[in-house]
């Protein structure tokens, strides 16, 4: 009879001792890393606050200017008080910071992590 040359089941081989125990490690050396669940809940709530299209624009129209709620409202065709319930989210999240001159309230881009953010998504999108 000839002699059969597939392997059966037996001891993994160096090289896939090697490799798994590479891949192992990986694992660890990802989870070692990993930020704690509450910052990675904070990133995901900082996103959900990107993923409105009407906050989105408002952020884009301040991304050069600093701008009053009547200016928002006047630019992009919404009531004051739509304006200002969508600052006041940004404003929760961080995203944009104001400043009162007088009676007015001037709204810009909180600093330059806001720029990068929309900027790197608006090159993501444009590819």
């Amino acid at each position: 009879m000839a002699e059969d040359n597939r392997r059966t089941e037996s001891a993994p081989t160096a090289a896939e001792k090697d490799f798994s125990d590479a891949r192992e490690n990986l694992i660890r050396n990802i989870q070692d890393q990993q930020p704690d669940d509450e910052i990675l809940y904070d990133l995901a709530e900082l996103f959900k606050v990107f993923g409105d299209s009407t906050r989105i624009k408002i952020l884009y129209s301040m991304f050069e200017n600093e701008l009053c709620v009547n200016d928002i409202a006047s630019l992009l065709h919404l009531s004051q008080s739509s304006v200002s319930h969508q600052l006041r989210i940004l404003k929760t999240s961080k995203l944009v910071k104001f400043r009162r001159e007088g009676k007015s309230i001037f709204y810009s881009l909180d600093d330059e992590h806001v720029r990068a953010i929309i900027s790197m998504g608006m090159e993501h999108v444009e590819e």
